[in-house]
């Protein structure tokens, strides 16, 4: 049970809800527990010639007020106990979901999307079950059992109380033996589920792929196999807590037919009255449901016990790149408050000790309102310089600075405060065209700002064609989109930002070279620091410093125009290629 350690904070700020649902269901169990000595009663009334249409009125009335108080108790216990397990189900939920946030790349790099689904879905509702449900059985299952014998040893006797309860010792054995088994297969279900769901996911997501190569019938033989796992694990699992009602059920049914032969001995011999056998086979009828519930209660906490270990690897998990307990101020830089300069010193970076080196030695300065160009070939480290000024990851070795401080310094809300990022895959949320626009601000926008951006991004007559323009939804990850409008509405995006940096990691890749040139003119415009990272030439040409990046290494940096004259770098020799498939292309011939 120490895997609900984690649910004590909530525990102990809900306890009075748990305490009035409990007192609540002790009412209904005490007021359940009445009712046969009512039939008693009335049952010796009738044996013994005593019962008259007074006492018939009574025992009618004490049943109808005993009814009464169940229902009562009843709908309180469960307002205060369910109630109660919805909020720790919404708490527990949302601890997970700002634990996901709060992780770093490193972490979702490991994780599959589907794991991660299940333990907020699958694995919270387990707990809630088991903190709902499963503490209703435990209390009733005690409560009951334990008055339910005080009262049956009250109306009979100890020694016909006893030969009633042989069943006792035989189903706890069959709890106890039962338990870790449950407990393993439950948690195989929990695993095999996460699989499932990350099958769906990953399908779902890239359903346009499948149908491109026609591999439909191979993904649905794929999922078809793990669908089969998860319905075999929970047979394997539910084979087991199968077994609990019928043997509960067979060793009541046994001890009840015992009792009845010796009950019916003992009224013989005169010593045991009607009264006294009816409530006895009544409380023995009100026993089978807290055995039972023995069995579920078990099942229900072993389920939650899997379930909460799941969740607590989550909640142990830290992130690799953690912000600074006290946190520095970026300082000015100048007289301009608005005022950003990036510096890179001798920065080195490697994914992991036993891995390459991405970075070697990299180091360059960008001055505020200036712009920087990074250009390289595919794996040269363009996008980990980015990762790296982002802190998404930290640093091997050197420093980058931000107005002199040390971006492991300073706070993540100003770090970002001060960054704007676009993606080269830019992801669009299930939300309105200016709702993604302004997604920093969620809903509370200015629509003419937002208008703004668009037009900055040359969006914006793409957007007023369609037919809900600003208001039009955009599809789970901008479905509904061409590549080059996401792209950019992400730039819009960063625009809104109002960042002192705006940072394109290959962010035209998807969109025309006239629209391309007019972004960029649009840009050169903007007040802001400019970092864009890019393969083409074109993109690059007007920045006020270029880095060429080969092997994790700086091996050219200067503007446009003192590249070109090392004919022999890799600068010119791209350059000239991309000149020659350009004038291929107005010539309409093939590159």
């Amino acid at each position: 049970m120490r895997e609900y350690r984690t649910i004590l904070q909530f525990m102990r700020a809900n306890k009075w809800r748990y305490v009035f649902g409990i007192f609540a269901l002790l009412f209904v169990d005490a007021a359940n527990l009445l009712v046969p000595q009512v039939l008693r009663k009335f049952a010796d009334w009738a044996q013994f010639g005593e019962l008259t249409l007074e006492r018939t009125g009574q025992a009618a009335l004490a049943i109808f007020l005993l009814g009464l108080a169940v229902a009562a108790g009843r709908y309180f216990w469960r307002v205060y106990i369910f109630g109660t397990a919805r909020r720790l189900e919404y708490w527990l939920r949302d601890k997970l979901f700002k634990k996901y946030l709060r992780l770093d790349d490193s972490f979702f790099n490991q994780q599959r999307t589907g794991d991660l689904m299940a333990h907020v879905t699958n694995d919270v509702l387990m707990v809630r079950n088991s903190m709902g449900g499963g503490i209703i059985m435990i209390v009733d299952a005690v409560f009951m059992t334990l008055f339910t014998v005080i009262m049956m040893i009250y109306t009979v006797g100890f020694a016909t109380a006893m030969v009633s309860l042989l069943a006792l010792p035989f189903i706890t054995v069959v709890v106890f033996s039962m338990s870790k088994p449950l407990q393993r297969r439950s948690r195989d279900v929990q695993d095999t589920f996460s699989e499932l769901t990350t099958e769906v996911q990953e399908n779902i997501s890239g359903i346009n792929s499948i149908k491109a190569f026609g591999i439909e019938e191979n993904r649905s033989e794929s999922f078809e196999k793990i669908n089969k796992k998860y319905q075999e694990k929970n047979m394997a699992m539910l084979r087991m807590s199968a077994l609990f009602d019928p043997l509960i059920q067979f060793i009541s049914g046994a001890a009840l037919v015992i009792f009845i032969l010796y009950g019916i001995k003992r009224m013989s011999s005169g010593s045991l009255s009607l009264g006294d056998f009816v409530a006895v086979l009544n409380y023995l009828r009100m026993m089978v449901w807290p055995l039972i519930a023995i069995g579920m209660v078990v099942n229900s906490f072993q389920r939650g016990i899997a379930a909460m270990g799941r969740i607590n690897e989550i909640l142990a998990a830290e992130p690799k790149v953690k912000e600074a307990a006290s946190p520095s101020k970026i300082s000015k830089h100048g007289a301009d408050d608005q005022a950003l300069k990036i510096e890179f010193r001798d920065v080195c970076f490697r994914y992991a000790d036993n891995l390459p080196w991405v970075l070697k030695g990299v180091s360059f300065t960008l001055e505020d309102n200036e712009s920087l160009a990074i250009l390289g070939r595919t794996g040269s480290g363009k996008s980990t310089i980015l990762n790296l000024l982002l802190r998404r990851y930290d640093v091997t070795s050197g420093q980058i600075l931000l107005n002199g401080v040390d971006v492991r310094d300073a706070s993540f809300e100003e770090l970002y405060g001060k960054i704007a990022f676009v993606e080269q895959e830019s992801f669009m949320f299930s939300r309105t065209i200016a709702g993604n626009i302004a997604f920093s601000s969620d809903d509370n926008y200015d629509p003419e700002t937002v208008k703004k951006a668009a037009e900055f991004s040359r969006v914006a007559s793409d957007i007023e064609a369609m037919p809900e323009q600003y208001r039009t939804w955009v599809g789970e990850r901008g479905v509904t989109l061409s590549g080059g409008q996401k792209q950019r509405l992400a730039i819009a995006r960063a625009y809104y930002q109002d960042a002192q940096v705006l940072v394109l990691d290959d962010s035209l890749s998807a969109v025309d070279t006239n629209t391309e040139k007019d972004i960029l003119n649009h840009l050169e415009e903007l007040e802001r620091g400019l970092i864009i990272v890019s393969q083409r030439v074109s993109t690059v040409q007007r920045s006020d410093q270029i880095l060429v990046l080969e092997d994790g290494v700086i091996s050219q940096r200067g503007t446009h125009s003192a590249l070109l004259e090392d004919r022999d770098g890799f600068y010119a020799r791209l350059h000239q290629r991309q000149l020659l498939e350009s004038e291929l292309r107005e010539d309409g011939g093939e590159v």
